[in-house]
């Protein structure tokens, strides 16, 4: 059983990197909030079978877009393109995100370039094509996706922990200037989520690491995530801005 906020009913949601892991769990939770889910994703057929799955029995089936992020040309005709199809957003949820690994002398220019246009660049133009629709209509909600990996100082990861890093500093920065417009931007730092990519990167030894380090000995899994995503994005979390939000059984 999960809690139901009336507020998030029939509000426009965008989540971006929808059709697997974190984002297949906040698409799913949205859903069942009965609000009208967007996503995108570069992975076509993940995300159309997820589309189809969920629409039997939902209150408004959510609306599946291809979309690479990293062309920030393509982005911005995506966004235009669900705005006007589907209305301006009131919930943006920047999830997508890649988080593979590599070594400090491995990294080049071109890498560096594409690390940083996948887990960071592409979270300022999504929320700058929302912003217009959210102004208008008196707030909005934008929610970013860091991770616990930079806290920790996890090996082999340096470019997307710089990225995470830097969204926390961008989180607090929208959260500024756009406050004046009723528009809340929080950041999500989850842990380690029970996803089909992340047990790619764990041993079931490793796994088992990770649970000792934390205060509760469970898995964390996505709907944990989007449990704390409908909470955020919802009006019973009008004064919650600025700052982060810790979804990570206590992993230290």
């Amino acid at each position: 059983m999960r809690a139901i906020y009336p507020s998030l009913r029939d509000r426009h949601v965008l989540i971006t990197g929808g059709a697997s892991g974190i984002g297949e769990g906040l698409v799913e939770g949205f859903v069942a909030q009965g609000s009208r889910v967007s996503f995108v994703d570069v992975q076509q057929d993940a995300g159309e079978a997820l589309s189809a799955r969920l629409t039997p029995g939902a209150s408004h089936p959510p609306h599946f877009a291809a979309c690479d992020l990293t062309d920030i040309d393509a982005l911005q005709n995506c966004m235009r393109s669900l705005i006007a199809e589907r209305g301006p957003v009131d919930i943006l949820l920047n999830n997508a995100a890649s988080d593979d690994r590599h070594a400090i002398e491995d990294v080049t220019p071109a890498y560096w370039d594409e690390r940083m246009a996948v887990n960071l660049r592409h979270l300022f133009f999504s929320a700058q094509a929302v912003i217009p629709g959210m102004r208008d209509a008196g707030g909005g909600v934008i929610i970013n996706f860091g991770s616990i990996s930079w806290h920790l100082g996890l090996p082999d990861l340096i470019l997307y922990q710089t990225a995470k890093a830097a969204i926390e500093g961008m989180t607090r920065s929208l959260a500024r200037d756009l406050g004046s417009d009723g528009i809340r931007v929080c950041t999500i730092v989850p842990g380690n989520v029970q996803t089909p990519r992340q047990e790619k990167w764990y041993t079931p030894e490793g796994e088992a690491e990770i649970v000792a380090a934390q205060a509760l000995k469970g898995r964390i899994q996505p709907a944990d995530i989007a449990a704390m995503a409908t909470f955020l994005a919802s009006d019973d979390a009008r004064m919650c801005t600025a700052h982060n939000y810790w979804v990570d059984a206590g992993w230290r």
